[in-house]
């Protein structure tokens, strides 16, 4: 099974028309907040009930309670509901299970989940054919009284099936704000397309209240195709086996080129986070779907640079062969993963920002260098986490959110004192430039791995968002009663947008909808080059007394981890002997360092740049928004909106 593309498609394009779903539900915790039939939330949530089904109009409720009503979900024990096993009660409504185990033309794979493990593959224990057995034992119970017929093994059987379905060609639901709604389950026209962790294309979801009549006039837009020997797969499931009143409701999807595409290429999308190194991938995918990946990512001997760099930990072992060595790293990296999974859910369940920042930049700074479990007599063993490990992006994400709870708990005290204020200044600058360096190292990677824009244009618009809110904050202010120098912000604004002509080229790329490979290439080196230079103008300013960010020279330009050994290529391994010399450049530096190509003249200057890198990194980010969910898509309205502010407040300055 896999869908090809019928014509030569240009990166950022619509690759299908809105879809719409098979089968779809709401996550439990959404049920009393959200429409069942739309997923539009509810103008006030509704107290919740044992199996509480609510609409947010007399159309969505005459359209989908005949199906709700009839699908059984009505008899599951209330411990039992879940999404996976109402969205499956609702495509039995409509589909009954072909003999070779299929459901609406989807591949159920029963027969490998409900199998036992491999556990070579794993060093996780999972519980998926377990899982399987009690959804599908409770779905038969459920059936079989909503049918008055025995419970038997054909009823189980035709459970399993349709829960599997579920399990494999299901995909959760996303708000505007990346809210987890529920699942939908669509047609093989998106449920045919395989996975690769270097995909092509992606998809958005519509969210919209009742459907219009418009969704007949769109297959036009349909550019992908199955593979000649599958038949008809994309159209294998027509409208009319299903209640026509039932189409066009539940969340929409579209799929979209993320790079050009050949005529007759495969279209991959993935099914798991990318920005990860292939070993935690491939265990994601096989704990769910029970695949091993092969695609060309994958199977790159050595590891491609992206999935090198995603896993390196700096080891520095004295005495220690390569093989033991590579030993001590994995069980290293087992532990610093757990150590910042347990800070973030501190954070998390506690609520301590403050706290979290601490012992994440401990981590990030001293690495680890305590005792490893089952390993005697080698405490003289020490591991860092490389800037761009998987691990530190994760800290980078969380520290600039954590700094940013800082600063607003600071003002929340008193936002009267002047020292509140230079200290929630002081926090929005370090999360400021947690946001840049997080942007700046996933954009450094996504130079070797394009496929990994999505990511990349979510951190791009942190950054620019960070940046112009700390160029708005209040803490300027505080400076001037502190005595200390503040910059003129009439003088800035109007400096800025002297320098903006890049954006506008932006804006007007996005605002057109479309963009071609070798002019978005154009665009993207113009934009590094000018962010490389800004950046080295305020990156001292941004870093403030932070230790760890002291010790990154460059949060764009990663030249400096470069190896003197080579020039194309990280070096990434460090091998220590007892004279403690190192084989690469990357070291943190002392702590009183810090590093900046060229000083700003002044303070009004220093703004002056910050707004101007605000606008470019939030601009940038909207482009590869356009790109990934289109132009007329929320998170690009709301990047177009915050510029068109700024350029107001230009005008009226």
């Amino acid at each position: 099974m896999e869908m090809k593309s019928s014509e030569e498609i240009e990166i950022g394009r619509d690759i299908t028309p809105t879809l719409t779903p098979l089968s779809f539900s709401l996550h439990n915790s959404n049920l009393n907040t959200h429409c069942s039939a739309c997923f539009s939330p509810l103008s006030s949530p509704f107290p919740s009930i044992p199996t509480p089904l609510f609409y947010c109009s007399p159309p969505c409720a005459a359209a989908l309670s005949p199906l709700h009503n009839s699908s059984a979900e009505i008899h599951l024990h209330p411990s039992a509901h879940s999404s996976d096993l109402r969205a499956a009660l609702r495509l039995l409504c409509s589909h009954r299970p072909s003999p070779s185990l299929r459901l609406a033309g989807l591949l159920s794979n029963r027969l490998i989940l409900t199998s036992p493990q491999t556990p070579s593959l794993s060093h996780h224990d999972d519980h998926v054919s377990e899982r399987i057995k009690l959804g599908a034992a409770a779905m038969a119970e459920a059936i079989s009284v909503q049918r008055a017929v025995p419970n038997d093994d054909a009823v189980l059987e035709e459970a399993t099936i349709a829960l599997c379905a579920v399990l494999t060609n299901a995909v959760e639901v996303h708000d505007n704000d990346g809210r987890a709604l529920g699942i939908a389950v669509f047609d093989p026209t998106f449920s045919w397309i395989n996975h690769s962790c270097s995909p092509n294309a992606c998809y958005r979801f519509v969210l919209s209240s009742p459907p219009s009549s418009s969704h007949s006039d769109e297959p036009e837009l349909l550019r992908i195709a199955p593979h000649p020997q599958m038949g008809s797969g994309g159209n294998c499931v027509s409208s009319n086996e299903f209640d026509k009143e039932v189409l066009g409701y539940g969340p929409g999807l579209v799929v979209r080129s993320i790079k050009k595409i050949k005529k007759g290429e495969e279209v991959t999308v993935a099914y798991t986070d990318i920005l990860q190194p292939k070993e935690t991938r491939q265990w994601e995918l096989w704990s769910k779907y029970r695949f091993v990946c092969c695609c060309k990512r994958c199977r790159a001997l050595p590891f491609s640079y992206v999935d090198h760099a995603l896993q390196v930990i700096s080891a520095f072992c004295y005495d220690s062969t390569d093989s033991y060595s590579k030993f001590l790293k994995d069980m290293a990296d087992r532990k610093l993963s757990e150590c910042i999974d347990d800070v973030i859910s501190e954070y998390l369940s506690v609520g301590d920002p403050e706290s979290c920042c601490d012992k994440l930049e401990k981590i990030l700074m001293q690495g680890l260098n305590e005792q490893l479990e089952y390993v005697k007599g080698k405490s003289d063993s020490k591991f860092m986490l490389h800037p761009l490990n998987h691990h530190s992006l994760k800290a980078y994400t969380t520290l600039a959110s954590a700094y940013k709870v800082c600063a607003s708990d600071f003002l929340s005290v008193d936002s009267a004192i002047d020292t509140n204020q230079l200290k929630a200044f002081d926090m929005s600058r370090t999360s400021a430039a947690y946001s840049l360096l997080l942007a700046g190292a996933t954009h450094h990677l996504f130079n070797s791995e394009s496929s990994l824009i999505v990511s990349v244009a979510n951190f791009w618009i942190g950054a620019g968002e960070s940046l112009l809110f700390l160029s708005r904050s209040s803490g300027w202010g505080a400076c001037d009663n502190l005595s200390l120098i503040v910059p003129n912000h009439t003088s800035a604004i109007k400096f800025k947008w002297s320098k903006c002509s890049l954006v506008d080229r932006i804006r007007t790329c996005i605002a057109n909808g479309q963009i071609n490979c070798a002019d978005f290439e154009n665009v993207s080196n113009e934009f590094i080059y000018y962010v490389s230079d800004i950046t080295q103008k305020v990156w001292g300013f941004l870093i403030s007394d932070c230790s760890f960010l002291r010790s990154c020279k460059d949060p764009i330009n990663f030249s400096w981890l470069m190896s003197t050994k080579s020039s194309n290529r990280m070096d990434f391994e460090v091998c220590v002997d007892k004279s403690y010399k190192t084989e690469i450049s990357y070291t943190h530096e002392p702590e009183n360092t810090i590093y900046i190509c060229e000083e700003p003249t002044s303070t009004d200057d220093v703004l002056a740049c910050l707004l101007q890198l605000g606008l470019h990194c939030l601009a940038y980010g909207g482009l590869l928004g356009s790109i990934c969910y289109g132009s007329q898509s929320h998170v690009v309205c709301r990047v177009q909106n915050v510029l068109d502010r700024e350029k107001n407040t230009v005008l009226y300055s």
